[in-house]
């Protein structure tokens, strides 16, 4: 299973990260980048949903409506 996780860093940015969990370990993290601005951090969660949805068929979510 994989999900999208946002944690703040020490300089005041929101960080992004897909991890892949299998159970109840997590086997795997990307790191996405680091946005300090909400456009940002919108262009980043587009980012690491195509992530996600590249290891699959089809995507999960439309995200049609956060092109800017």
């Amino acid at each position: 299973m994989a999900y999208i996780r946002k944690f703040k860093t020490t300089s005041g940015a929101t960080g992004v990260q897909v991890c892949y969990k299998e159970g109840n370990r997590v086997t795997k993290t990307i790191h996405v980048g680091s946005a300090s601005s909400q456009i940002a951090l919108k262009k980043l969660l587009k980012k690491a949903q195509g992530i996600i949805d590249s290891d699959k068929g089809e995507p999960l979510f439309n995200l049609d409506r956060f092109n800017d």
